[in-house]
């Protein structure tokens, strides 16, 4: 077939807008309706689930979404595929079977599984599978396909390779499809969402529509939205998603590895853009899994210090808390959140968050938290808490490896019962390091600058993978990149962004998109489950840079690029 393949995504997490699914199916025509519902941290919250109860390990909200749209998806012909498996994909399967017939649908079921590996000491372990078991599934007729641990895109690629009868040779067309389904993946954040000049948005940001993505024959794609909708779909609110969570140029897939520099992007229309150009080369014959393991329990408290002294009074409680319980474990944050002369307590204050990280859960539990409250009368002047006491929760702590493709059994579970095994790729290549950019910041002649927030020219994306972040920078105009490029530095980076210094920093650019990508390694330590930082997917780092005050060229534009629509 000819005509482009409708995708459309109602969910990007487990918490999603939940009348999603329904606002998608009535807002125009579709081919495919998606819902993305797996992070790393979902891992582990459907890894406690499924402790307390071994027939649960899938995304609960999904039936509930999907008990209001079902018969409209069946009676149009649109088909769902969603990774809301989990670590229980036919434990879903049957469960949507039981809805169906509760409503009095029949609706064909395929699901996909061969993700979960056996690791004994491992609370989760799912290799990313690829996207020809949805495929499988769909070929064989499949309404509902679900999945457990695929790559987010593959659940666009699936059926793009069930439409256009896509093999494994087809690495360009591959690549196109999976750089659509990357920037449909997190639903509204391709249509505005989170996007750094929000303001600009015809509606102010304040209820973009979910994206589609019509895939055509060749892999390349538009990118747009129902009409109606808010939000928009622009040539800067699609390189803001491209950004999103990747690394190096060598975007590393379990069906191919895509070259994220060879993506050229135009407008087609008004909340329309073109997505062509992308190339791709044969997968890595490994796997990425994901680990999950419960690493003990924490706690927090934190203390307002007001007006004069704070650094003393912060180290006035930290050496009390370390005299009750211990430094085993313990962490002190001082948030300055305080203003001089200012004229009410809370301008006035600075925050102090005390966490305890412990194996035993009596320490981190109650034994801490009392010791803190027990400071309300005995420690600095003008002593308050924030928090009550209250007893630990325990934490994941999220690490990746790597498994050969062919030790993976990737089976796609017919609509029929028939199981398929999905073999490996057959031509897989050695991944070599990608190459980074380090350019020399002695080259620019001089010229006029004045002070202004970096977010004044520049737009930028960031997010987690594991315990490390990544942090998309890029150009509004072509004259700010020819500055941008040269000077952005990771050594400019760290002055700006102080906590990257330690850190291990690699610097990649994406010309094509006038953008400047950083990988910071280590940052979020062991995952989002185990952080205590303030922001613990690194998801405002991209905003607190745009905010930092340093020297601009004069001569740069302030706006957007002119968007011809032809």
């Amino acid at each position: 077939m000819t005509a482009p393949l409708r995708v459309g995504n109602a969910s990007g997490f487990y918490g999603d807008r939940s009348i999603a699914w329904r606002e998608m199916l009535d807002g125009g025509d579709l081919d495919v309706l998606t819902g993305d519902y797996l992070a790393e941290l979902t891992m582990l919250i459907l890894g406690r689930d499924r402790l307390r109860d071994p027939g649960l390990g899938y995304a609960k909200t999904f039936l509930r979404q999907l008990e209001g749209c079902l018969g409209t998806a069946l009676e149009r012909g649109v088909r769902i595929v969603t990774n809301a498996g989990g670590l229980n994909p036919a434990g879903l399967a049957a469960a949507i079977g039981t809805l169906a017939g509760r409503l009095g649908l029949t609706a064909r079921i395929g699901y996909v599984e061969g993700d979960a590996l056996a690791r004994p000491d491992a609370l989760t372990a799912n290799a990313y599978l690829g996207a020809f078991g949805i495929a499988a599934c769909l070929d064989a007729g499949a309404d509902v396909v679900v999945t457990g641990r695929v790559t987010d895109a593959s659940l666009a690629v699936g059926p793009a390779i069930a439409r256009f009868g896509w093999g494994r040779g087809d690495l360009d067309a591959l690549a196109g499809a999976t750089v659509a389904g990357h920037l449909i993946e997190c639903g509204a954040q391709v249509t505005g969402g989170n996007f750094s000049f929000f303001t600009e948005l015809p509606d102010g940001g304040h209820r973009p529509g979910f994206p589609i993505a019509e895939i055509h024959p060749d892999g390349s794609s538009v990118i747009t939205k129902h009409p109606g909708t808010g939000g928009a779909v622009t040539v800067e609110t699609v390189t803001a998603q491209l950004l999103y969570e990747v690394g190096g140029p060598a975007y590393l897939g379990p069906d191919v590895v895509t070259r994220l520099d060879t993506i050229a992007l135009g407008v087609d229309g008004p909340d329309r853009v073109r997505v062509t150009g992308v190339r791709g080369s044969p997968p890595p014959d490994t796997l990425k899994v994901g680990v999950n393991n419960l690493g003990g329990f924490r706690n927090s408290m934190t203390f307002v210090l007001c007006g004069l002294d704070i650094p003393a009074k912060a180290a006035l409680v930290r050496g009390q808390i370390e005299a009750a319980v211990g430094t085993d474990g313990l962490e002190c944050v001082l948030a300055r959140t305080d203003h001089p002369d200012a004229g009410d307590t809370e301008a006035a204050s600075a925050l102090l968050h005390v966490h305890l990280r412990d194996g035993d859960k009596g320490r981190a539990g109650r034994a801490f938290s009392a010791a803190a409250v027990e400071l309300a009368l005995a420690s600095y002047p003008g002593c308050t808490l924030t928090t009550l006491p209250g007893d630990a929760a325990p934490y994941g702590v999220f690490t990746a490896d790597a498994v050969p493709q062919d030790a993976v059994a990737h089976v796609a579970v017919l609509p029929s019962g028939e199981r398929v095994r999905i073999a490996a790729p057959a031509v897989a290549a050695v991944q070599r390091p990608p190459v980074q950019r380090h350019p020399s910041t002695g080259g620019s002649p001089p010229q006029p600058t004045r002070r202004g927030a970096l977010g004044e020219l520049v737009g930028a994306r960031s997010g987690d993978k594991g315990g490390d972040a990544n942090l998309g920078v890029w150009a509004r105009t072509d004259a700010t990149w020819a500055w941008l490029r040269g000077w952005l530095t990771v050594e400019r980076l760290a002055g700006l962004l102080p906590e990257t210094a330690p850190l291990t920093v690699e610097r990649y650019e994406l010309p094509n998109l006038r953008a400047v990508n950083f990988v910071l390694r280590g940052l979020l330590g062991q995952g989002v489950a185990a952080s205590t930082r303030f922001d613990p997917q690194a998801k405002a780092l991209g905003e607190l840079l745009r905010s930092r005050v340093v020297d601009l060229p004069t001569g740069l534009a302030t706006g957007p690029a002119r968007e011809v629509v032809p």
